[in-house]
């Protein structure tokens, strides 16, 4: 069974910078895409950003692109999202996901795509 726990959430003011960390357990961690998505109060939850398998082909959702950056570290079994320059909207939930399938040809922004998540660490960005 697959588990995934988040680390490194917490209260920043605009401008600043966060690390997010997940570690993943319970099957072949270097074999799977992973992303992250957020929820914010009263919304629903969104794609952040992805990295394949074998660490190529990172992507990005719009609102992030040039100040986030996701990378994963495959020895180490954990997936990791620099958040810089944060934006009171950047408070939200945010989750590790780990894709269903393995290989994938290409990274997905989909919730369906992803079978396994994490618990969520909470991101707070004060004006």
């Amino acid at each position: 069974q697959v588990q995934l726990v988040e680390s490194g959430g917490g209260l920043v003011q605009a401008g600043g910078s966060l690390r997010l960390s997940c570690a993943a357990s319970g099957r072949t961690f270097s074999s799977y895409d992973m992303g992250w998505f957020r929820q914010a109060p009263g919304k629903e939850r969104e794609f952040v950003a992805a990295i394949s398998w074998n660490s190529g082909r990172p992507s990005y959702a719009d609102f992030v692109r040039g100040r986030f950056t996701i990378s994963r570290d495959n020895a180490k079994n954990t997936v990791s999202l620099q958040m810089n320059s944060l934006k009171p909207e950047d408070t939200a939930a945010y989750y590790c996901a780990q894709s269903g399938r393995m290989y994938n040809a290409r990274t997905s922004y989909r919730e369906g795509d992803y079978s396994s998540w994490g618990q969520g660490t909470q991101v707070t960005v004060s004006s």
